[in-house]
């Protein structure tokens, strides 16, 4: 069915997070405790997208609370971004997991699922109206600008998509599942600065 037979125009980001608490457009409200919708001032100029709440996302029903969060929100402060100034959204608003044991460990969602949902992250778009969308990692760039984008492609360059730019860099929990945390982290910093100094005009 998809989030488009459940989502209204809605004249406001309150309005769309409320509508949003009720779709039923995929299978995943099912399981997840509640749906999660984006966070941030309604005239952003940045929009950072991520794929999906993980485990304290879907619990605490905000967005990048959890560890990629913290991550985020120290390489933020530390590339020159004002958090607060900053619109964080997933591409899907609902939690996808397998269940070991007492732990909920993140699935990625299928392409399916992540057009299913598509109808809220361009109602947030629509509404923030932001200058710069940031896609954190590869669910969020295809999500926004179609499945054979990679974050490759997009690292270190902006894109037009309609009215606002575009750019990716890597999602904040490939960073903590890094092998080498330091250069990880080190890389990710570099992007977001690289974003800062020279794609917001």
């Amino acid at each position: 069915m998809g989030a488009a037979a459940c989502a209204p125009a809605a004249p406001d980001l309150p309005a769309g997070g409320g509508a949003a608490a009720g779709c039923r457009g995929c299978d995943l409200y099912r399981n997840a405790t509640q749906t999660v919708f984006g966070e941030g001032p309604a005239d952003a100029r940045v929009v950072m997208v991520g794929e999906q709440p993980g485990d304290q996302e879907d619990t605490s029903g905000l967005p990048f609370v959890g560890p990629a969060g913290r991550l985020l929100d120290r390489a933020l402060g530390e590339a020159g971004f004002d958090r607060g100034e900053i619109y964080v959204t997933n591409a899907v608003k609902h939690f996808k997991f397998v269940e070991r044991g007492k732990r909920r460990i993140h699935k990625q969602p299928s392409r399916t699922e992540v057009v299913a949902c598509s109808a809220w992250l361009a109602t947030e778009l629509e509404l923030v109206d932001p200058e710069l969308v940031v896609c954190l990692g590869a669910v969020a760039a295809k999500a926004v600008l179609g499945p054979a984008t990679t974050v490759g492609e997009l690292r270190g360059r902006v894109v037009a998509r309609g009215a606002y730019g575009v750019t990716a860099t890597v999602h904040p929990s490939s960073v903590l599942r890094a092998p080498d945390r330091t250069t990880a982290y080190a890389d990710f910093l570099g992007d977001l600065a690289h974003i800062r100094e020279t794609a917001l005009r």
